[in-house]
Order: C-alpha cells, then sequence, then structure tokens
C-alpha cells in the first residue's frame, strides 16, 4: 500500500518528510516523491522511480527547504512505475496532492477535464484529483473548499492531502476507505497514512473518520465531518515502538508477532475492500487482464508458505477454480505440465525463499499466461521478478517460526478468491458476504487471543511428550499441517499432520495414553466425521486437545477444549490457526527452547 508523509512547521520540513518515508518502506512501493513550499511561496517537487535512498539523494543535491510539504511512496496501480506516475501530482503551479486508495470513476472525470483544456501527464487515477481541485481554485473557491467540493465528486476510496503554493498557514486532507492519521507536536503538525511514519516526532494522534475532512496548521488541527460539520476527534497516544525490531512488553518476537495478527490483518484489507466490495484495482495495474485470462492457478511455496496455499486451494475451488498446489523444492524438479490458461502464484514471506524463486524463474518457458507472488518483502527477488505482487503488509517478522506473515498470506489469498470468483459467477450477495467475513477478522483474532491463559494451562501437559499427531479434514488438515510444523519447529516435539479420515490407515497404530492428539472443530458438514473420528482415538487411550464452535457438542470423554465463538465459516481456517500458535509457544517456553531462533533453522531459506 502507498505511503503518505505531511507536515507544517517553522523549521524545514524535508528531512522529516524523508525519515517518514522511509518509515513505511516496509508497505511496498515503485517510486517516492515530495513537494515543498519553498520560502519563495513556490512550490518545488522531487519524483524519484525506485527507493526512497534514491529520492533523498537527489533532495540533498539541492539547496531547496520548505517549512510546508507533503510526500509519498507509491505502489503501481493505475499507470505502470515510473518516475511520471509518482506522487505527488500537481496542476500547474496551484495545487500539489498526494493520495493513496483507488478512485473508481476517474476515467469520466479525465474526459470533462480534458475537454475543459486540462492537460495530464501521467496515467494515473491522482492526477485528476489534482487538475479537479485546481479547476475549484480557479473558479474562485479557497483551498479547503475546493478539496471539500473535488472529493464529492470521486467514487472510491481515498486518503489524500493537498498544499498549495499560494497558501502558506495549511494543508487539507481528506478520508473516505483508505487511513489517515494526524500527528500533533508543539508549534507544528503532520500527517501520515501511517502512524510508525512519525513516531520520531511525536506520540499524538487522531484518527481521522470516513468522510472526514481536516485543515492541518502549524497552530491546530479543524476537523469538518462527511456532513461539513466541525467536529472533535480523540486524541490518541500511540504505544507503537520507534524500532519494530523492539520486543517490547514480550518475552519473545514470536509472541509480540502474534498478538500483533489483529493489526496487520487490517493492515492488509486497508484500501482493498470498501462498503462490502473488493477494489480489485489496489492489486496493481496489470492484474485485471492476468486474472481475466486464468482458467487454472497453479501455487508454488514452501513451508508456512505451502500450508497457506493448501487452504487458498480449498477457497478457490469452491468458487469454481481449478487450483494445484505444491511444494516449490519438488515442483522445480520434475517435468510440468502446464494445463492451457495457468497462472503461476508463488507464495513466500522473504520473497527470497531459494526453491520458490528457482520455480519462478523456470515458469517463464513453461506457458503460464503469467505469474503474481504473495510476499510480506517489498524489495525482494520475488517481487521484482513476479509479473504482479500482492503484499501482505505483515510488517517486520523476526520470530523463524512464522505467524503474522501466515495469517496475512490467508487474508491475501481470500481477497484473490473473491477476484478470481467474480470471473466465475461469484454473485454480488456472495461476494458481500466474503468482504464482511474478512472485515470482522481482526475481531475475531482479537477474542481467540483472550484464550491465551487458557491455551498456557493446556500446554503444560505437553511439556514430557515426545510426539504429537494433529488432524483435520478440509482446509482444517493444512491449518493441522501448520500447527504441528509449529510445534516441531520450537519445541523439537515430533509433531505429525494427518487427515482425520485417513486416521485408519496408519497413524492410528501409533496412538496411545502418551500420544496428545490435537484438533480443530469446526462446526462444518465435516464435523461428525471428523468426532466419529476422534472417538476412535479415544477408544486407544489417546488424550485430545480440541478446539471448537461454540455450537458443537462435542460428545467425548477424557478431552480437553477451548470454545471459539462468533466464527465465520469463509475465514475460520485463519481463525483456528491462531489457537495452535498459542499452544506451540507456550509449549516451547515450558521446554524452555530457544523460541525465536530454534536450532538448526533460518528465517529464510535462500539456498537450497
Amino acid at each position: 500500500m502507498c505511503g503518505i508523509v505531511g507536515a507544517i512547521a517553522d523549521r524545514n520540513v524535508l528531512p522529516l518528510l524523508l525519515e517518514g518515508l522511509q518509515r513505511l518502506e516496509y508497505r511496498g512501493y515503485d517510486s517516492a516523491g515530495v513537494a515543498v513550499r519553498d520560502a519563495a511561496g513556490e512550490m518545488k517537487r522531487f519524483r524519484a522511480l525506485g527507493k526512497v535512498a534514491v529520492l533523498r539523494d537527489m533532495v540533498e543535491q539541492s539547496d531547496i527547504t520548505g517549512n510546508q510539504g507533503i510526500a509519498h511512496t507509491r505502489w503501481a496501480t493505475h499507470g505502470a512505475p515510473a518516475e511520471r506516475n509518482a506522487h505527488p501530482h500537481m496542476s500547474g503551479v496551484r495545487v500539489a496532492v498526494v493520495h493513496n486508495g483507488i478512485i473508481e470513476n476517474h476515467n469520466a472525470l479525465r474526459d470533462a477535464l480534458l475537454a475543459k483544456g486540462y492537460v495530464f501527464t501521467s496515467e494515473t487515477d491522482t492526477e485528476v484529483i489534482a487538475h479537479l481541485m485546481a479547476d475549484k481554485l480557479e473558479s474562485g473557491k479557497e483551498l479547503l473548499q475546493a478539496v471539500v467540493e473535488a472529493t464529492a465528486e470521486l467514487d472510491g476510496a481515498y486518503a489524500l492531502a493537498a498544499s498549495s503554493p499560494e497558501d502558506s498557514d495549511r494543508i487539507i486532507v481528506a478520508r473516505e476507505g483508505s487511513p489517515l492519521v494526524i500527528g500533533l507536536g508543539e508549534g507544528e503538525n503532520y500527517i501520515a497514512s501511517d502512524v510508525a511514519a512519525l513516531l520520531s516526532v511525536t506520540r499524538k494522534f487522531i484518527f481521522l473518520e470516513e468522510g472526514d475532512v481536516a485543515e492541518v496548521r502549524r497552530d491546530g488541527v479543524s476537523i469538518y465531518n462527511a456532513d461539513g460539520e466541525m467536529v472533535e476527534r480523540p486524541v490518541k497516544n500511540s504505544m507503537l515502538s520507534n524500532a519494530s525490531i523492539d520486543k517490547g512488553p514480550y518475552a519473545h518476537y514470536m509472541l509480540k508477532e502474534i498478538y500483533e495478527q489483529p493489526a496487520v490483518v487490517s493492515e492488509t484489507l486497508e484500501g482493498r475492500i470498501h462498503k462490502g466490495r473488493l477494489l480489485e484495482d489496489s492489486f496493481g495495474h496489470e492484474t485485471k487482464a492476468l486474472l481475466d485470462s486464468t482458467k487454472h492457478v497453479q501455487i508454488v511455496a514452501c513451508g508456512t508458505s505451502y500450508h497457506a496455499g493448501l487452504v487458498a486451494r480449498y477457497w478457490l475451488e469452491e468458487v469454481g477454480i481449478p487450483c494445484s498446489v505444491e511444494v516449490a523444492s519438488e515442483y522445480r524438479y520434475r517435468r510440468v505440465v502446464v494445463p492451457s490458461g495457468s497462472l503461476l502464484i508463488t507464495i513466500s514471506q522473504s520473497g527470497e525463499t531459494a526453491d520458490t524463486l528457482a520455480a519462478l524463474r523456470g515458469s517463464r518457458e513453461q506457458g503460464y499466461i503469467g505469474s503474481l507472488t504473495v510476499c510480506n518483502v517489498p524489495e525482494s527477488s520475488l517481487v521484482r521478478e513476479s509479473d504482479v505482487c500482492f503484499m501482505t503488509r505483515a510488517g517486520t517478522e523476526i520470530g523463524v517460526a512464522s505467524t503474522k506473515a501466515f495469517t496475512t498470506q490467508l487474508v491475501a489469498l481470500r481477497l484473490l478468491t473473491v477476484a478470481l470468483g467474480r470471473r466465475y459467477g461469484l454473485t454480488t450477495e456472495q461476494e458481500e458476504a466474503m468482504v464482511n467475513e474478512l472485515h470482522s477478522l481482526p475481531r475475531q483474532i482479537e477474542v481467540v487471543l483472550e484464550l491465551a491463559d487458557e491455551i498456557q494451562i493446556m500446554a503444560s501437559d505437553f511439556s514430557d511428550k515426545h510426539n504429537a499427531l494433529f488432524l483435520g479434514r478440509g482446509p482444517f488438515y493444512p491449518v493441522a499441517m501448520e500447527g504441528a510444523l509449529k510445534l516441531k519447529e520450537i519445541s523439537y516435539i515430533h509433531a505429525e499432520a494427518y487427515p482425520a479420515g485417513e486416521l485408519k490407515h496408519g497413524p492410528l497404530a501409533l496412538v496411545d495414553e502418551s500420544m496428545p492428539v490435537v484438533c480443530a472443530l469446526p462446526d462444518d458438514p465435516l464435523l461428525e466425521k471428523v468426532l466419529s473420528n476422534l472417538q476412535e482415538v479415544r477408544a486407544r487411550g489417546g488424550e485430545l486437545f480440541l478446539f471448537s464452535d461454540h455450537k458443537v457438542k462435542i460428545g467425548l470423554d477424557r478431552y480437553q477444549s477451548l470454545t471459539l465463538s462468533d466464527i465465520f465459516p469463509g475465514t475460520a481456517p485463519i481463525v483456528y490457526s491462531i489457537p495452535l500458535q498459542l499452544l506451540a509457544y507456550h509449549v516451547a517456553v515450558i521446554k524452555g527452547t530457544d523460541v525465536d531462533q530454534p536450532r538448526n533453522l533460518a528465517k529464510s531459506v535462500t539456498v537450497e
């Protein structure tokens, strides 16, 4: 997602703006830019393709300073990555604009502005906003009113900031569907799309609400709601750390990252869903044509990312899209038969996983229509070499055992399911239901995290165990695989996952009083069959550790169970992954292993 930073002060704000952009680099971007009002009252703009460091070098080679400015990191949606498409966008010398989001009616607005004689130099929807505001200024409106009237003509999601060289005293901001915060300082104030951009200068933030327009001055802030009424929004003190590598109050990075999941899931969804609909353009400017041509999906990944792909296969096939999933290290060494119209999807937290990267490179000669990567690191090789990128926005993940990267991968894959499902008969009502489930997901995860103390008690019964069996059916089989992987990674307990229906085909021979059996029990059509499988475990003395929907009547003897409430079926695999993460974490703590850096493992597997 693109990033916005702005500031108005009695000092040179360029260093602050550039530092803010660097703090937002994790969000993913292909270009960066800044515009400041200099001492002569002129708007000076710098834009660069590539990293913020390139922009910084450009700025530092000039002698420009300014006490009012806006800046931006862009991830291409409308228009290819290019300097001409980088923000800020300007309409002549009258106004500069930075913008996050998707303006759905930009073509109609562009045609109307072209008819008035406005000249476009980019392919972006944002330049439409700049010219629209300039048109309002030309008609005699002042900046605040120009922003209010311009945004009233926009359909879609946006967070934007406007600065005019004719107005030395304020920056005007607005939001609808994309986040925007105001940071409060002493004799100066700031704006950003993310509090992380401003943590070096303030801890006090105002979070704008849907439809808000705000006037940001050196000495204060005025906010107007969607009805044009002046309102007050609460000032909140951020508890975020300056450094993403700070564990804060948590004993381990893994625990910190588990608890970050509601926030990063929200971040992954921001700007991609709005009013019960998926904003497909937020995937990037080349994605639509690729998805239009997709008749089959081939997912290639390793480890935890492979498990995310296996869950996605169930989702994609539910909406009618054929899907295959393979471990990258196997896929790259066999002769592959690629069905017509196949899209290659790679999944990786780091974007540098050697086998996955090799599979992508080999796919270019195999007849795929294109490649899409679901990734967490914007400057990684997978991102650079794939045709289309879908950033998960999980932020820095330091713990070797992936947690928040996994859940955000699933969120991204669920969004892709909606996008592809549209092409296979997904109705508006079905799409709205799927989007609303995703919208509710952060709160559902928060509720599960409240079970941590009970899960810690459950974990105490694993401390003397050497083996564990995880069972699941349907999409909960790969969830079981992920739970087993987490346990073995950090506690060194041998753990195996099996489809519950295959229990009698071998694993049942291992079950006795010393074998804990872990299972998710969602309220779904396979529930009764799974309960029957668990009866077989109990008949052999196996100890059951169950995570169930509150509607489920278990009807077994001698088991430990935790109940999860208000779980929606579409996102249930994501929610049920959380208690398995906590179980593995607490078992490892009890056993005294190195949770964040388990033996023999690395965070990113960059060699075979």
